[in-house]
């Protein structure tokens, strides 16, 4: 009964999933049936650990292809549906050692064409752990440096992708909805012309809906630009608990797959997204 992609939308999930493969051919069995289940068309997945064993798993998935080459080990990948999505680049980003603190895992961009429309998709996971109170003076502290890759990755999209379809996702480490002196999403958090968490709501709501229950807090976050507001109307964003499909539940899901739940967002498209493809100045 576990289900969520559907034909006419662009469906993206977030998941870090511990150090995959978690438990070896068990997890790669669980989450094989899962994707293929969720109907998506891109995973951002965060946490690979054996990429022989993410091979194995997509060759068992005849409509999924994946990426995670990365500079150096990353564990940062991507799992996509090849029928409907073109990739045309996927390059890391902040990769030099000036940004090593800020990025424990360069943040990696996939630029994709879905239905005749161009989207970037930026994956992340941030540095982990901390006291809960952002330190300013102090660049060694957890929260100062989640401060400043919030900080780069909007200077990066504001200089080059202004005008694009951007996603920006991943184990973000952080609350969302934290005080405003220890939100280290501030500067996103202040430009709401331009910038939106679509899964605000889930951070400020009922803990039972959280990424990660063990806490329990929400740390998996996807943020979009605000070429993409118009089409969150009819869209639907949550916290995936494949958990409660299972016949153990939480155990079941935390001892073969992850201490994390995957966040996704189906966007339903509609002819907004499509823009004046033709240059003619009629929309399709």
């Amino acid at each position: 009964e576990l289900y969520f992609g559907t034909d006419d939308a662009l469906d993206i999930m977030t998941w870090n999933i511990e150090w995959f493969p978690k438990n070896g051919q068990s997890t790669i069995s669980y989450v094989s049936q899962i994707l293929h289940q969720l109907d998506l068309d891109i995973l951002a997945m965060q946490e690979l650990d054996d990429r022989d064993m993410f091979d194995e798993m997509l060759n068992e998935m005849s409509n999924y292809t994946g990426y995670y080459k990365s500079a150096w080990f990353a564990g940062l990948a991507y799992i996509y549906k090849y029928e409907t999505v073109q990739i045309n680049d996927i390059y890391e980003i902040y990769t030099t050692s000036q940004y090593w603190s800020a990025f424990p895992r360069s943040p990696m961009v996939m630029d994709f064409t879905f239905m005749g429309e161009n989207y970037y998709i930026i994956n992340n996971h941030f540095k982990c752990c901390g006291d809960g109170i952002l330190d300013m003076n102090d660049e060694s502290d957890e929260e100062k440096r989640r401060y400043n890759a919030v900080i780069l990755l909007k200077e990066y999209i504001d200089s080059n992708l202004s005008d694009r379809n951007v996603i920006m996702l991943g184990d973000l480490n952080d609350d969302i909805a934290e005080s405003l002196q220890n939100n280290v999403f501030q500067s996103i958090l202040d430009d709401p012309y331009n910038y939106l968490f679509v899964d605000y709501e889930i951070a400020n709501g009922n803990s039972s809906d959280w990424s990660f229950p063990n806490w329990p807090s929400h740390l998996d976050h996807i943020l979009i630009t605000n070429e993409l507001f118009d089409n969150l109307e009819n869209s639907n964003v949550l916290t995936v608990k494949i958990d409660e499909y299972l016949e153990n539940g939480w155990y079941e899901y935390d001892s073969n797959i992850s201490d994390h739940r995957p966040v996704a967002i189906s966007f339903q498209l509609n002819e907004t997204i499509y823009g004046d493809l033709n240059g003619d100045g009629m929309i399709n």
